[in-house]
């Protein structure tokens, strides 16, 4: 178990670029909050500092709560690669996938209870009785119990479900219901992730946001851009610029890190590109992108880049670099034309700012953004790629349907259908009035639903009940 930093970001800019009740709502919500935590600490605990949406919406969005007078603290869950074999699983059978590993017993829960334990130790370091305490996802669930024995009023947060439970996301949930003793309310993305057999816990239902003030979503200016993707070693820059960045603490860096890139050859200067950026997962389907992408080669004047974090990169996903070789092996598989056409980058991750601001290049020099993904918790890439103003083409599924309208503001598409998805981004790129259209209707879904002051708030809100009801 370690601690990751919070430092205070002001939000006077981040409140300009929200809906003004919204606005108005997270002010005032963070001053009753602020007040109530007085002498108290808000902790927020998952598995890894860098890599997937919730360490990225961790990390931008903590700071806004600090500035405004909650002492809000970061620590990060710690594990040995079988526990992190064993949550992998959990995860995707909470997706309803168990991608014939089988099922869950006692071997496993006696692993996850011990790796708990000893983290639980350290933690017990930390927590003190009256502090408030949110736990993200599956793997450090097991630290609910424990967090109540110590006197702490705990949040579980469930990033992950799928549409139509079956028997394999059922038994899944079996298995970890036993933490959730723990826990004084729990929150899922949207209604169709609510267990069944909750209906004692509180439950609320909050989305997840993006912050526009990240490095991985401010503004860049289009040299610059292709400047930063050029020193990343991902396409021939088409004008001067500087690949430089301001980081949070303000220096201003260069972009130096390199991705490792399997093509054929490097993007030409200014050709077109539809984007796919993910963890490497089967989930993702980026075999599926690829082969979904060949049927309109020869019909469209535009590359695909397929990008995730290098693999092992990410502390909580073991099964990446099984991921890559599966689409790498498709790549060599494919047609040469194609070949010449896709190219697979694992972009650099060691400088985690480093590597958010070459994502936000790689997004808005896309002339489309797709997400093909066979399931979906949230779908936080999509939310970046709207509200950059991008079209995208995504997979029908889980909370991006939440997002997504069909022919409103972009896309969506069943994700089995890739004679359906080739075609959406076909009709994306051969129509570039439509594209604009589509992508100024996206970034004001976001503004209206998935900027921090929505999502902070509705955390603040539960935050006073629960504590409210749970005060001796």
């Amino acid at each position: 178990m370690h601690e990751v930093p919070v430092v205070p970001r002001a939000d006077g800019a981040l409140l300009l670029l929200a809906e003004d009740g919204h606005a108005r709502a997270y002010e005032q919500t963070l001053r009753r909050c602020a007040e109530r935590l007085a002498g108290r600490t808000l902790w927020h605990i998952n598995s890894t500092a860098a890599g997937g949406g919730v360490a990225e919406l961790l990390r931008s969005c903590l700071g806004y709560l600090r500035n405004g007078g909650i002492d809000t603290r970061w620590l990060v869950f710690q594990g040995d690669r079988r526990f992190f074999e064993i949550t992998k699983r959990i995860h995707n059978r909470l997706h309803g996938d168990d991608r014939g590993d089988g099922a869950l017993g006692a071997t496993e829960r006696r692993h996850l209870d011990t790796v708990s334990a000893r983290n639980l130790a350290v933690v017990a370091r930390f927590v003190r009785s009256g502090d408030v305490v949110i736990v993200h996802d599956p793997q450090p669930i097991g630290l609910l119990p424990g967090l109540a024995r110590l006197g702490a009023t705990v949040i579980w947060t469930c990033h992950v479900g799928t549409d139509t439970p079956n028997d394999i996301a059922t038994s899944t949930w079996e298995f970890l219901r036993p933490d959730l003793l723990g826990a004084h309310a729990v929150t899922f993305t949207r209604a169709a992730y609510v267990w069944s057999g909750l209906e004692r816990i509180p439950i609320a239902l909050i989305p997840p946001c993006i912050d526009p003030l990240s490095l991985k979503n401010v503004n860049l200016e289009p040299a610059r851009r292709e400047a930063i993707l050029a020193a990343a070693g991902l396409l021939e820059p088409s004008a001067p610029g500087e690949a430089t960045f301001t980081r949070s603490d303000g220096a201003l860096a260069h972009v130096n890190g390199r991705a490792d890139v399997v093509e054929a050859n490097r993007i030409p200067a200014g050709a077109p590109i539809a984007l796919q950026v993910s963890r490497w997962d089967h989930l993702k389907d980026p075999v599926g992108v690829l082969e979904g992408f060949a049927k309109i080669v020869g019909e469209v004047d535009a590359h695909l880049v397929l990008a995730g974090p290098a693999p092992g990169s990410v502390a909580d996903d073991p099964q990446a670099g099984d991921a890559l070789a599966e689409v790498r092996a498709a790549w060599v598989r494919a047609a040469a034309p194609v070949r010449a056409r896709v190219h697979l980058a694992s972009l650099p991750a060691e400088d985690i700012e480093e590597n958010a601001v070459i994502v936000n290049a790689l997004q808005r020099r896309a002339a489309v953004v797709v997400q093909k993904s066979l399931a979906e918790g949230f779908g936080l890439t999509v939310t970046e790629a709207m509200w950059k103003a991008r079209p995208v083409v995504a997979s029908r599924i889980g909370g991006i349907r939440d997002q997504l309208e069909d022919g409103v503001n972009g896309r969506s598409v069943d994700p089995l259908d890739l004679t359906a998805f080739g075609d959406a981004v076909a009709s994306l790129l051969d129509e570039p009035d439509l594209a604009r259209r589509y992508g100024a209707a996206a970034r004001e879904r976001v503004r209206g639903r998935y900027l921090p002051p929505t999502y902070l708030g509705a955390y603040l809100e539960l935050i006073e009940r629960v504590d409210r009801a749970n005060a001796p």
